[in-house]
């Protein structure tokens, strides 16, 4: 079974509504990123922020959530929004070589190219967050097969 994530840059008073959306990179600022699951969005923020498993595990709990068939929302913590958004370039490049060799990345076969260029868009979404005073939102919906 595969995931449809969007990754939004909203309002917190907005985290219902990105719940409720089919589709939120229509309605707020955002990138579509299929299959990176919250396993993968935590050793994300563990590489970036130097976070240890067992903490960032407890920071990505659902702050939407209606039933298991529907989509959750994440809230991405500042702690990460904040030091994405000061990356520069090559900083991105390493954390996107370091990404793609964790096993979670290896085994969804995405090439160091892809994640790299993930983290670059991630990156310039929580730059435009900070510049806009909003949240990152990972919106996940199951893919049903």
């Amino acid at each position: 079974m595969g995931i449809l994530v969007n990754i939004v840059s909203a309002d917190e008073e907005d985290v219902e509504a990105i719940g409720e959306s089919q589709h939120p990179v229509d309605e707020w600022s955002g990138i579509e990123a299929r299959d990176i699951d919250r396993a993968k969005i935590i050793i994300l923020h563990c590489l970036v922020t130097g976070d240890g498993i067992e903490d960032a595990v407890y920071a990505y709990e659902p702050v939407y959530a209606v039933d298991d068939d529907g989509p959750i929302v994440l809230r991405i913590p500042d702690e990460l929004t904040e030091k994405l958004a000061s990356l520069e370039e090559d900083a991105i490049e390493i954390v996107g070589e370091e990404l793609a060799a964790t096993e979670d990345f290896e085994m969804s076969d995405l090439p160091a190219e892809e994640v790299q260029s993930l983290v670059a868009e991630i990156a310039a979404l929580a730059r435009n967050a900070e510049s806009q005073g909003q949240a990152l939102f990972i919106w996940m919906h199951p893919l049903l097969t």
